[in-house]
């Protein structure tokens, strides 16, 4: 054990829908160990487990550019299925490669699953202790994700109103992605919202107890910490400064034009006699026509906005596109971009499109649409 101090402490308390002989095995078998222990974003690398006490343990995590960081430690206390304590030891140099800290895991049933309460002693100061605090909330996110019998769905939550075209473009990257997920749907300023979001926007997303908001950095964040095709162009710094570019004009003057001056006027009338204001509505569209404009000259021959998948531009343009083809004026406006019309037809055929958008999932593509529900919107 540690023959330091144990001047600063994490502990941290997660339930689990698993027996808890099932999580003390996650702790302990090398197979289990594999699956889940690293943050989010890395993966395992090597592991061995002599789980007696006295016996030695070994994990290294690797990042995606190949940067491994390796841990070790013997087993102190073994008394299965309830307590576990080992020592952890980080391989390199500096404070805390020098220094021996100490694990106990307490396991106990509770509500048809288990309770993990873990107890992390023996860190110098307050930022190395936070630091560890961050990426155990990440750690055992993934341990959730192995156990839960929703798989990262008991995890990732997303909290907006289905229409948002900011929600769906967090669905369809999820969906992209393969992550499994629970939708809440919220409008903006729902008590839950304004708990995470300061300004009361949404979307917002939960990954265990990690809480996000602001699209752009969830999306970034989905593209970091899972798996599957990314969301940011590979092609080099001019690619992702272009995926970047594209989605600020689509976040900037697409969602203002389209949705804020028109559609939310079919939505939620402010005009004389609970019509549409058609002043606003009007001084709209020649904004609108000009975003398509530029669009169609971005587009080009291709059928996305950079290289040859989509990225996070494409992700908010597709829904913010969908929902202007539903407004009296759009079938009219798009018919004048055909580049557009074409990406559009592309993006709207994928499975991530579909799933997400509301009067489309679950129906097929083929199906016919329904006019935007009168709802809450971003």
């Amino acid at each position: 054990m540690s023959t330091q101090a144990a001047s600063f402490e994490l502990e941290m308390t997660r339930f689990i829908r698993a027996p808890r002989e099932k999580v003390f095995e996650a702790f302990t078998d090398e197979a289990a160990m594999a699956a889940w222990h690293c943050p989010r974003g890395l993966h395992v690398g090597e592991v061995s487990a002599d789980a007696r006490v006295g016996g030695r343990y070994r994990i290294t995590m690797v990042t995606r550019d190949g940067t491994v960081h390796g841990t070790s430690g013997i087993y102190q206390v073994i008394e299965r299925p309830a307590f576990l304590a080992y020592t952890w030891i980080w391989d390199g140099e500096g404070d805390m490669a020098a220094r021996t800290t100490l694990i106990e895991i307490t396991l106990t049933e509770k509500d048809g699953g288990t309770q993990l309460h873990m107890r992390h002693t023996g860190f110098p100061d307050a930022a190395v202790r936070d630091d560890h605090h961050q990426g155990w909330s990440s750690v055992f996110n993934r341990l959730v994700d192995h156990l839960d019998p929703d798989g990262s769905a008991g995890n990732v939550v997303l909290v907006g109103s289905p229409i948002s075209p900011y929600t769906r473009a967090i669905r369809m990257a999820l969906a992209e992605k393969g992550v499994a997920y629970t939708l809440k749907p919220l409008p903006p300023h729902a008590p839950e919202v304004d708990a995470i979001h300061p300004f009361g926007r949404i979307p917002a997303l939960h990954d265990g107890p990690l809480q996000f908001y602001e699209t752009r950095a969830i999306l970034r964040y989905i593209d970091e910490a899972f798996d599957g095709p990314s969301l940011i162009p590979t092609g080099g710094v001019t690619s992702r400064a272009r995926a970047e570019q594209w989605y600020s004009a689509m976040d900037d003057y697409g969602y203002d034009a389209i949705v804020r001056r028109c559609a939310l006027q079919y939505m939620f009338p402010s005009g004389a006699g609970g019509q549409p204001n058609r002043a606003i509505i009007d001084a709209a569209l020649p904004d609108i026509e000009r975003v398509l404009a530029t669009l169609d000259a971005g587009y080009g021959q291709r059928d996305f906005l950079v290289g040859n998948a989509p990225c996070i531009a494409d992700y908010l343009a597709a829904p913010l596109l969908y929902t202007l083809s539903k407004m009296p004026e759009g079938p009219a406006l798009l018919a004048r971009y055909p580049n557009v019309q074409r990406a559009q037809a592309v993006m709207q055929a994928r499975p991530s499109f579909i799933a997400a958008e509301p009067d489309l999932a679950g129906k097929g593509h083929a199906s016919s649409v329904t006019p935007l529900r009168k709802a809450s919107a971003a």
